[in-house]
């Protein structure tokens, strides 16, 4: 808690967390940002499910959104450590914060296995006559991951 009460004394972090317009502006970028974001990695993992987007390649899907991706990642990244910081006496002891901070974590180790054997091979998938497991596990796990993730931010809010 210590630790928390020196990142909110920051000054400004502490005039960020007061703001009447800062603070409900950076939190709407937040979530805006969450559904432009999660609708890209939902498209992307229906399409290498297979399930829509049949006649747009694995390949096309995966390299048109990924600068869109990545600037959304960073976009959440950005408003998500301003809004945590700004206010982190109030998420320090709260299990979803942090539920959602594991969930982080396991969607960059989900990033590190599946990256290299499928977003990287997309041109061999687009050859292939069906999808392999692999890509199916990678797409449905990371459907799993980031909602649990989106989900988990949300109920921050609702825990007292």
């Amino acid at each position: 808690m210590h630790i928390a009460q020196s990142l909110e004394s920051i000054g400004f972090l502490s005039r960020f967390s007061e703001s009447v317009l800062a603070y409900p502006i950076v939190l709407s970028i937040h979530v805006t940002d969450i559904a432009l974001f999660g609708g890209m990695i939902l498209m992307t993992n229906l399409r290498l499910l297979g399930l829509t987007f049949k006649g747009v390649s694995i390949t096309q899907m995966v390299t048109t959104l990924r600068p869109w991706k990545r600037l959304g990642g960073t976009v959440q990244i950005c408003t998500g450590l301003l809004l945590a910081t700004s206010e982190a006496t109030k998420y320090a002891p709260n299990p979803f914060f942090w539920a959602k901070m594991i969930i982080l974590g396991l969607i960059g180790v989900h990033a590190m296995v599946f990256r290299p054997i499928v977003y990287n091979q997309t041109e061999q998938l687009d050859r292939s006559p069906v999808i392999p497991g692999k890509v199916q596990v990678a797409a449905i796990l990371s459907l799993v991951l980031w909602t649990a993730m989106f989900t988990m931010g949300r109920l921050i809010a609702y825990w007292s």
